[in-house]
C-alpha cells in the first residue's frame, strides 16, 4: 500500500481499564508520530486491535474481533494481553501482520511505522508537536479519566495469569502519577479512577523510595499517594476513587481521607471468595485477613463508604458447606456494588491443576442463588438512601433526563442516578440531588438547590 502524508490508523480496545490506558498512551505516540485517528474500519489504513486474554470469553471476543478488522480492513497489528502467546493469534489468523504483548508500546510503534510508514510533508512537520505537559489522546469522556499507577502483579492467585502476561510489579513515581493526575484535571477532568493490578501494593517493588510533588515529600505507597490525591482533590475539587485494593491492614489509613471528603468514601476490593479453605486454594493474598472485622472498623470511622466487589462460584473442589460460608459472608458483609463469575479454567493457571471440579449446572445453580441473595442486599441499601441528599456527576443527557453517578458509582460497572428535568445540565457537572426512589441497581433523584 502506497503511504499517504498523513496515513489513519484504526483502533478497537478490548479488556479492562488497565488496557484502556495502555490504548490511551499508544494512540497519543500514533498521533504525535503524524498519524491520523480514523473512526472507523473503512477509513482506516491500518488497524490495531488492543486484546484481553483473561479468560476464555474475553479470548474469544479478541479472536472474532481481530477476525473482524481482517474482513472488513485486512492490515492487522494485534497487540495487548493476548500477544503474549501469538501462536495462538496466528494459528488461527496467520495474516495479522504484527503480534505484541501487554505495555510492548515500542513494538507497537514500530510495527505501524514498518507497514504504513508516514512520508514527509514539510506543511505538516512544520506545526509543533505537542507539549509533553498536555494531556494525550483519551478513550474516556471528557469528565472522567483512568490513572494507572503501576503495571504487573507479585500475586501468585491459582486462577490467574496475569503476572505472566504484565509481568512483575513496578510502580510509577509518586511525583509522575501526581503530574499526570494535575495534567488532566487541568484538561477538565472531574473524577481520576486510579487503577492497577493491585493498587494497596502500590511502591512495594520500590521499597517505597520517597518522591517529590508540589515541594512536598511522600513516600512511594498506596496511603502517601492518597495522602497526596487528597491535597490535590482539596485544591481542585476532583473526584478520586480506588479501584483494586486488597484489605491489607494498612487501608485502614485511608479511611480517614474518605471520612474528611478527600477520597471518594468508595472502595473496589475482590474478596473472590468467602470461605478460608477456598482462600487458600485460590492462593489469594490477605486471605488470612478477617475481612468482616476489617470491613465492620472501616463503617465505624466513614459509615458512608460504599465497597464494590467481585467473586467466584464453582471454584474446583468448592462444597456445598464452603458455598455456603460465602453466602454467610455475604449477608454479614452487606457489600454494595457486587459481580460474580462462575469459575472458568484459563490456559496456564495452576487452578487447572487441582481436583474436584464442580460441574456446570452447580456452577449454575450456586451463580442464581448468590445473584438472587446479593440482589436482595443491594436493593435494601439502595433503598436506605432514599430522602438523602447526594453529590452527583452529570455523565450524559439523555431526552430530558440526566444520567450521573454519585461517590458509591463507578463508571460502566456500576448503578446510576437518574435526573428527572435535568435536560438543561451538561456531562462533567457536578450537581446536588435528592434521592427519590430506588431500584436493585439504580437511584432516581431530582436537583435541588440552585441547580434547579
Amino acid at each position: 500500500m502506497t503511504s499517504s502524508p498523513n496515513p489513519k490508523v484504526g483502533f478497537v480496545s478490548l479488556g479492562c481499564p488497565k488496557a484502556l490506558v495502555d490504548s490511551e498512551r499508544i494512540l497519543t505516540r500514533l498521533r504525535s508520530d503524524g498519524y491520523g485517528i480514523a473512526p472507523s474500519y473503512d477509513e482506516a489504513d491500518l488497524v490495531v486491535v488492543n486484546t484481553c486474554g483473561f479468560i476464555d470469553d474475553a479470548k474469544a471476543e479478541s479472536i472474532a474481533t481481530i477476525g473482524e478488522a481482517l474482513r472488513e480492513n485486512g492490515r492487522v497489528i494485534v497487540t495487548g494481553c493476548l500477544g503474549a502467546k501469538p501462536e495462538e493469534i496466528t494459528a488461527i489468523h496467520p495474516s495479522v501482520l504484527d503480534v505484541s504483548g501487554p505495555q510492548q508500546y515500542d513494538l507497537v510503534l514500530d510495527s505501524v511505522h514498518q507497514h504504513l510508514p508516514v512520508t514527509h510533508n514539510p506543511f505538516v512537520d512544520l506545526i509543533p508537536q505537542a507539549k509533553a505537559s498536555e494531556p494525550g489522546i483519551k478513550l474516556t469522556p471528557k469528565h472522567y479519566a483512568y490513572l494507572k499507577i503501576s503495571e504487573g502483579c507479585n500475586h501468585k492467585c491459582s486462577f490467574c495469569i496475569i503476572p505472566s502476561m504484565r509481568g512483575k510489579l513496578v510502580s510509577r513515581p509518586l511525583g509522575m502519577v501526581m503530574r499526570e493526575a494535575e495534567q488532566l484535571v487541568a484538561s477538565g477532568v472531574r473524577e481520576l479512577l486510579v487503577i492497577s493490578q493491585d493498587t494497596s501494593a502500590y511502591g512495594v517493588d520500590t521499597r517505597y523510595q520517597p518522591d517529590w510533588w508540589r515541594d512536598t515529600e511522600y513516600q512511594t505507597r498506596m496511603t502517601g499517594l492518597c495522602t497526596a490525591m487528597g491535597e490535590l482533590s482539596r485544591s481542585t475539587g476532583v473526584w478520586v476513587r480506588l479501584h483494586y485494593v486488597y484489605p491489607y491492614p494498612h487501608v485502614d489509613d485511608v479511611i480517614p481521607l474518605m471520612r474528611d471528603g478527600l477520597i471518594l468514601p468508595y472502595l473496589d476490593i475482590p474478596f473472590q471468595h468467602g470461605s478460608p479453605a477456598v482462600l487458600k486454594r485460590m492462593r489469594r493474598p490477605a486471605a488470612s485477613e478477617n475481612n468482616l472485622e476489617r470491613v465492620s472498623k472501616w463503617r465505624e470511622i466513614c459509615p458512608e463508604l460504599t465497597i464494590r466487589s467481585t467473586f467466584i462460584v464453582g471454584f474446583p473442589g468448592e462444597t456445598d458447606q464452603e458455598f455456603n460460608q460465602l453466602l454467610e459472608f455475604l449477608k454479614a458483609a452487606q457489600l454494595d456494588r457486587v459481580g460474580c463469575f462462575q469459575y472458568s479454567p484459563v490456559d496456564g493457571a495452576a487452578a487447572n491443576e487441582l481436583e474436584n471440579a464442580v460441574p456446570e449446572d452447580v456452577k449454575q445453580e450456586r451463580w442464581d442463588i448468590f445473584m438472587q441473595t446479593q440482589a436482595e442486599i443491594s436493593e435494601q441499601r439502595l433503598q436506605n438512601k432514599i430522602g438523602t441528599r447526594q453529590q452527583a456527576l452529570v455523565d450524559e443527557i439523555d431526552d430530558g433526563q440526566a444520567i450521573a453517578r454519585g461517590y458509591a458509582d463507578a463508571p460502566e460497572i456500576d448503578g446510576q442516578i437518574l435526573i428527572a428535568n435535568a435536560g438543561h445540565l451538561q456531562p462533567g457537572d457536578e450537581v446536588t440531588v435528592e434521592i427519590d426512589g430506588a431500584d436493585e441497581y439504580d437511584l432516581f433523584a431530582a436537583l435541588i438547590g440552585g441547580d434547579v
